[in-house]
């Protein structure tokens, strides 16, 4: 699936042997193979017996095609096995009879993967749906920001991990978050699934970023327990893009710092680092806010740890900073452009993302941010 924002890669990843459909060529190979034992066969006349290898025709054509199928070419093998005409070498009955129960097995076997195909197809799509409501894809535009991003869960076959983000829009502005729990996985479904409905309801009832911050520690303390040996904690970055203004407002517990993009230069904003989420310290020792006044054609990139731990084969970490200029080109003004870039480039840098992994990209277009020139 391709969305202009939060593209789910594990989607784009999916092969024949992971739920794709079979490639062409597979369904091609029986009718290819027979044809060519045919070919052989008879510019070979008698000298070589090629009839047993009709008997592979049939558990091919299970691989692909339904029990009817599979039983139409089972018995045009038979056919052309039995009938002296064909001169597909010189079977026995006891031949004949080999090959006819291969084909019978292969129509069963035909027939259970087709069942089995058709039960984790509704188990699959069942799944996805609950997974798209925990973490639904983002419009291109929320308010007056556009934003794209990335997600790619580590766990294969999942499309929500550990990490999580989400952009609402408040009474006076936009805000978003891009956060990381402990875990990664299915494991860390559940309590993404609290801190994004603590978050959504958090920007329409609380007028203080800070207080937004409170409202997600709250959730984890309490999903927690009473069980003092339980650990619950996850850092976030949350942003703020109030209504007819030219600034942003932004907060970190314990993530790692936004990064501007501005003329073609990036800047690693200077957010106070305050507690993780789900230490209960949030509404004690709330964390201070970064006001940071934006330019036009400006671009905010938020981030999880999976994109600047990537390694490569020499164990050094993606450098993500050094590399966004060369990324932040005229093609890839876009913002879904640019984290398709960056995508790119991490897989040809570390070949294989094995943690959670989570970019996006905010472009305000606010018509009060100064331009520049």
């Amino acid at each position: 699936m391709d969305w202009p924002v939060a593209r789910r890669r594990d989607r784009q990843e999916r092969t024949w042997l992971r739920g794709a459909p079979p490639p062409r060529w597979v369904r091609v190979l029986p009718w290819v193979l027979l044809l060519l034992l045919c070919l052989v066969q008879l510019f070979t006349e008698d000298r070589i017996e090629l009839g047993f290898l009709l008997a592979a025709i049939p558990p091919l054509a299970s691989l692909s095609y339904g029990s009817a199928a599979t039983a139409l070419i089972g018995g045009l093998v038979v056919l052309l096995l039995a009938v002296p005409a064909s001169n597909l070498g010189r079977p026995g009955n006891s031949d004949v009879v080999t090959v006819l129960f291969v084909a019978l097995l292969s129509v069963v076997i035909s027939w259970v993967r087709s069942r089995r195909d058709e039960q984790l197809v509704t188990v699959r799509t069942v799944a996805e749906a609950a997974q798209f409501a925990v973490l639904p894809p983002l419009p291109e535009k929320v308010g007056s920001v556009r934003c794209a991003g990335l997600y790619r869960a580590a766990q294969r076959g999942a499309l929500v991990g550990g990490d999580f983000f989400d952009v609402r829009r408040g009474p006076s502005g936009v805000r978003a978050v891009v956060g990381d729990v402990q875990g990664h996985g299915l494991s860390a479904v559940g309590t993404v699934a609290g801190l994004l409905g603590a978050f959504r309801e958090a920007v329409l009832d609380r007028r203080e970023l800070v207080g937004v911050a409170a409202r997600l520690d709250r959730r984890l303390v309490v999903d927690a327990g009473p069980d003092e040996h339980t650990e619950l904690f996850a850092t976030a970055v949350l942003f703020e893009f109030p209504d007819d203004s030219s600034f942003v407002r932004v907060i970190s517990c314990g993530h790692p710092p936004p990064l501007l993009l501005r003329k073609g230069r990036v800047t690693e904003l200077p957010v106070p680092a305050g507690a993780p989420l789900g230490l209960g310290v949030a509404g004690v020792a709330p964390p201070e806010v970064l006001t940071v006044p934006l330019e036009a054609g400006d671009r905010l990139v938020a981030l999880t740890d999976g994109v600047t731990e990537a390694r490569n084969g020499a164990g050094e970490f993606y450098p993500l900073a050094a590399r966004l200029p060369g990324l932040m080109d005229a093609d890839h003004e876009d913002p879904g452009e640019l984290t398709d870039a960056v995508w790119r480039d991490v897989v040809r840098f570390a070949g294989t993302v094995r943690d959670d992994l989570t970019l996006l990209v905010f472009a305000p277009e606010d018509p009060d941010v100064p331009d520049a020139a």
